[in-house]
């Protein structure tokens, strides 16, 4: 019996055995603790498909990996299959834990079995280490590792708990491009500030992209500067042995769509999207100006601008907000987007989309996002309890700026200026409204007419695909933010909208306000008493009290 061993593994050193070094061994363990490159090439063994057990001969972008973990706190890669990723990374974590003391690793993936086999190559690795070079083994299991140096290693499945309370040197995130839209989010919500709980925490991301989610925009932001991220990227053609002939084997024993996905590393939405595929890899998303974890503001309102003698030298911007509503039960979103309508291309400017809201708050948020924004012209989707949300906002808070909607058999529904017999607020969503929506939303996209500056709204147009006659979210997604653009695609078609808007029809509108606002305040005089004015679409003036403020003071 080996007294040296871990619970009767000759391969594993048991905690408490103390060993001679040699001089050799001394220079060798300072060598390795200085360099990880030089601890994985001269050290770790991998288990190669062909040859079975074998030492890691690092191919020159493994080096390289290996060199950016190290040097830098925040590393995201977007690597093609099979370049040996992963024992690059097993390699580097090895390292990690056998170096540092009291150094904590998790290794989360997409599934917890996935993250428990990334733990199992390094165990092997471990293994196979010579005794010198090992810590002694507190905890082996499989599903995390406990050395006699402190040092620990953990496997799971990223969720919003993995690591939550936890403090850990490294976070390992395997396929994040896999997991879960909104299970993604929440698990950054819930796991920042363990990240960012020290000044050293490593974060390293690894993936093979998967359509246009959180790790397209984590890589993005990386590519652009706009976040901490270093990000790394490996090309096909790298891996020895792949050149043009072993590319057209692949494609034809797999396709083009998944070896470019799969290989070529390219950002695809998923099939039979609305927007090209095309289109929606060129949609550029911008950060927010102003964020809270409901509302991202992109422009500020434009309140036009007037010179001395009180003359507009340039109009207030016309911006109209398109509403879907929700129950506020933790399912679908409640959501709107602020659409500057002032010139063509149309710009989305804010938007905001919770799933906690209730509806009889909903209308509160409008109300005071679309006063901010120069009294947005308003339309509410009513399907469901979005007619609840319409009322309150026009009988209770009394906004005029609501996009009146008349029914008729021969022409459907329309936007009307008048008061006539059938006259309801709000849009019904019909199969014909859909439709209109939708190919209006297209060409406006494609043709570069309407700039989407969200980046949760190009997520969701990306899984906004065709079922059988019309366009949904993909199973396990979200459509409410696509909806506020199909909405906004159904009323630019409208002819009350075009008058609405034009330019011309706006100055003199706000000419006629201006002088029938001064005509009636001039001869009593004015008291600031935070009582804000919103003037009606119809004409006439009403004073409003803001129930909420949503924005900031400066808007």
């Amino acid at each position: 019996m080996n007294l040296d061993g871990y619970n009767g593994n000759p391969n594993l050193k048991r905690a408490g055995v103390q060993l001679q070094f040699t001089e050799e061994q001394v220079k060798q363990f300072l060598l390795c603790a200085q360099d990880p490159v030089y601890f994985i090439e001269t050290y770790v063994k991998i288990v190669n498909v062909d040859e079975g057990l074998i030492p890691f001969d690092m191919r020159p972008y493994q080096k390289n990996m290996v060199k950016t973990f190290h040097e830098n706190r925040f590393t995201i890669a977007k690597m093609p299959r099979q370049v040996g990723k992963t024992s690059t990374t097993v390699g580097y974590m090895l390292w990690c834990v056998l170096f540092n003391d009291n150094y904590n690793i998790a290794i989360l993936a997409n599934k917890g079995s996935l993250a428990r086999e990334i733990l199992s190559r390094i165990q092997l690795a471990y293994e196979y280490l010579p005794h010198w070079l090992q810590q002694g083994i507190i905890t082996w299991n499989k599903g995390n590792i406990e050395l006699e140096n402190g040092s620990k290693i953990i496997s799971a499945s990223t969720s919003s708990s993995a690591v939550r309370g936890s403090s850990y040197n490294l976070i390992f995130l395997d396929e994040f491009a896999f997991v879960p839209n909104n299970m993604a989010y929440s698990f950054f919500m819930s796991t920042y500030p363990t990240i960012s709980s020290g000044s050293t925490t490593k974060v390293i991301i690894v993936s093979t992209p998967n359509g246009l989610n959180l790790f397209y925009k984590m890589w993005m932001d990386a590519l652009e500067e706009r976040s901490l991220y270093k990000p790394l990227e490996i090309h096909w053609s790298d891996v020895p042995g792949r050149d043009e002939k072993w590319r057209e084997e692949t494609i034809r024993n797999t396709s083009e769509e998944q070896f470019a996905q799969e290989f070529e590393c390219e950002f695809l939405g998923s099939a039979a999207t609305l927007i090209s595929g095309f289109k929606l890899r060129q949609l550029s998303f911008t950060n927010p100006i102003y964020h809270d974890d409901k509302l991202d503001v992109y422009e500020y309102p434009n309140k036009g601008k007037q010179d001395s003698a009180g003359n507009w030298t340039e109009m207030p911007h016309i911006y109209c907000l398109t509403v879907d509503t929700s129950r506020g039960l933790g399912g679908d979103y409640s959501a709107f987007s602020v659409i500057d309508v002032s010139t063509i291309p149309y710009r989305q400017v804010a938007k905001y989309r919770s799933n906690d809201i209730a509806p009889i708050l909903f209308p509160n948020i409008i109300y005071d996002i679309g006063t901010k924004y120069n009294d947005a012209y308003v339309l509410v989707e009513i399907n469901d309890i979005g007619q609840q949300v319409v009322d309150l906002l026009h009988k209770d808070l009394e906004y005029d700026n609501i996009f009146k909607i008349e029914s008729s058999q021969k022409k459907g529904q329309n936007i009307s200026a008048g008061h006539k017999k059938g006259i309801q607020f709000g849009l019904r969503t019909t199969t014909k409204t859909k439709r209109i929506g939708c190919a209006n939303l297209k060409t406006l996209v494609e043709s570069d007419k309407l700039i989407i500056n969200d980046f949760e709204t190009i997520n969701e147009l990306s899984t906004f695909v065709r079922k059988k006659d019309s366009y949904e979210a993909e199973e396990g997604n979200n459509d409410d933010l696509a909806m506020t653009l199909v909405l906004f695609g159904w009323m630019i078609s409208q002819g009350y909208f075009k008058d609405s808007t034009n330019t011309d029809l706006r100055k003199s509108f706000m000419q006629e306000q201006l002088e029938m606002i001064e005509q009636e305040l001039t001869p009593f005089g004015f008291i600031e008493d935070g009582v804000r004015e919103n003037v009606s679409v119809e004409g006439g003036d009403l004073w409003l009290e803001s129930p909420t403020n949503y924005l900031p003071s400066n808007l």
